[in-house]
């Protein structure tokens, strides 16, 4: 029973470590906040995982999938998956990329030292030249993740039109007056009206939680970007 205060504080000295090597050291000149990046990504996709799993537990998900029988909602849930992890991945590189920038020599094989390779390497009057092309590279990284986010909701359109075609395809104004035929002909108006909504709403809601995502990556790209300029107009006073 003795120990076991001497435990607790060796325990809890190893989570504040732990802590440290993420937020950094503050006394070492380093950024002690250099992933908020990455943890403001994480913060948001953590509400849009929240929500998910309350659909999931009120068995909403599923309705949305027995509803829509054309499969769009599934080819939306896959484009925003894609989406997502491409979002994903771009968070984490710019967020490393972001800490390299900060570094006094930061390594040579990443974007903020090929970047200043390129300007030791380049003539004084070419040097714009290599800002412009950085600005367009990194701007380049953004473009697909714009694209499939649009896509959501081209997609849900495309399944609002899909639906409504389904739902006038049952209707037969020439055998409405017969009793037999008019429950065929709900059903198939329930059907279709059900994958136009449901495609509308699962690509509107995908959208909005991806293009949060990349407007924190937007975020952090244009502070990369600012950063290199920066790092640029030092190595020319050198």
């Amino acid at each position: 029973m003795q120990h076991r205060p001497a435990v607790t504080r060796a325990t809890t000295a190893r989570l504040w470590a732990t802590a440290g090597s993420l937020w950094g050291d503050p006394s070492s000149g380093e950024d002690p906040y250099r992933y908020r990046l990455l943890l403001r990504f994480v913060a948001i996709n953590a509400l849009g995982f929240a929500v998910l799993a309350a659909a999931l537990i009120e068995g909403w998900l599923g309705t949305l999938l027995a509803g829509d029988t054309t499969g769009l909602v599934r080819v939306i849930i896959l484009t925003f998956l894609l989406g997502f992890a491409w979002c994903t991945s771009e968070v984490v590189q710019v967020s490393a990329e972001l800490n390299a920038s900060a570094q006094h020599r930061p390594p040579p094989d990443g974007t903020v030292g090929r970047y200043l390779g390129r300007l030791r390497a380049a003539a004084p009057d070419a040097r714009p030249s290599v800002e412009a092309a950085m600005q367009q590279r990194l701007a380049g990284r953004l473009v697909p993740i714009r694209h499939l986010a649009a896509t959501l909701v081209l997609l849900g359109l495309i399944g609002t039109v899909v639906g409504f075609v389904i739902a006038l395809s049952g209707v037969d104004p020439s055998t409405a007056g017969h009793v037999e035929q008019v429950a065929p002909m709900i059903a198939t108006l329930i059907e279709g009206l059900g994958v136009a909504l449901y495609t509308t709403l699962v690509g509107a809601a995908l959208n909005i939680w991806l293009m949060l995502g990349y407007r924190v990556l937007e975020a952090g790209m244009a502070r990369l970007h600012i950063g290199l300029l920066e790092r640029g107009a030092r190595h020319d006073r050198l």
